[in-house]
């Protein structure tokens, strides 16, 4: 399995980014999948994830009604639309792949088995 993330950058506050993770080899629907975010000296945050087969979703409360996720599964493609950005959303954002699942721990990045490279999100004040 493989995941690239894309679509970081510089943004002011206020503005709007569109993540999107490209996965290959993903075999099974069962998967679910997650974004994070970390910044420098901080644990890594769960932000949101979205179950492959039913589209199920959930969000970091920090988040909640300003992130949607979603998924094109034609295209084996997952997004992470961000509006109204603040500048405590500045991080690196990964996205990954847990293959069994298993949303009762889908908050917990260690559920995951599969990570993407990152990539910078930056929103100026």
């Amino acid at each position: 399995v493989q995941l690239q993330a894309s679509g970081g950058g510089l943004v002011q506050a206020g503005g709007s980014l569109r993540l999107s993770c490209a996965a290959s080899g993903l075999t099974f629907r069962s998967y679910t999948m997650g974004w994070f975010r970390q910044t420098p000296g901080k644990e890594r945050e769960f932000v949101s994830y979205i179950t492959w087969n039913t589209g199920t979703t959930d969000y970091a409360d920090s988040v909640k009604g300003r992130f949607t996720i979603s998924r094109d599964s034609a295209k084996n493609v997952v997004y992470l639309q961000m509006n109204s950005l603040k500048p405590e959303d500045t991080a690196v954002y990964y996205c990954a792949a847990d293959r069994w699942g298993d949303t009762r721990n889908a908050r917990r990045d260690l559920e995951y088995d599969y990570w993407g490279q990152g990539t910078l999100v930056t929103v100026s004040s």
